[in-house]
């Protein structure tokens, strides 16, 4: 595939990607996507093609707080930590998208791995 005409984003998002394949093996993925006001994580099963656990957010019990802040993001890590606990999975490959791993991305990762996901 070529990446001509590809903004940057899409170019470190493709190559993220194609890494994940090639070391991940058999492991499910930990998702995340962040918007201006808001942050996602999803734990996908790609051999299955379904979500195991997510969390976000726009959830109910956060739905009044912003997503733009490093402690929303560290309260999603956390809540997407357990409930891919109670959904089985305890290890995952880190598919931080186009995103750099910094501020609210980095904030999210390191939240999920104190809350106990291994990656």
């Amino acid at each position: 595939m070529s990446t001509k005409g590809l903004s940057l984003f899409a170019k470190r998002r493709l190559r993220v990607r194609t890494a994940l394949r090639s070391r991940g093996g058999t492991r499910p993925r930990l998702s995340i996507h962040r918007s201006g006001r808001h942050i996602y994580a999803q734990v996908i099963d790609d051999a299955q093609g379904k979500t195991l656990a997510s969390a976000s957010t726009l959830e109910k019990d956060v739905r009044g707080t912003t997503g733009a802040t490093i402690d929303a993001a560290t309260s999603v890590g956390t809540r997407v930590a357990e409930a891919a606990k109670a959904a089985g999975v305890t290890q995952v490959v880190f598919d931080r998208g186009g995103f750099l791993f910094h501020g609210r991305v980095k904030a999210l990762a390191e939240a999920a791995r104190a809350a106990g996901l291994e990656f």
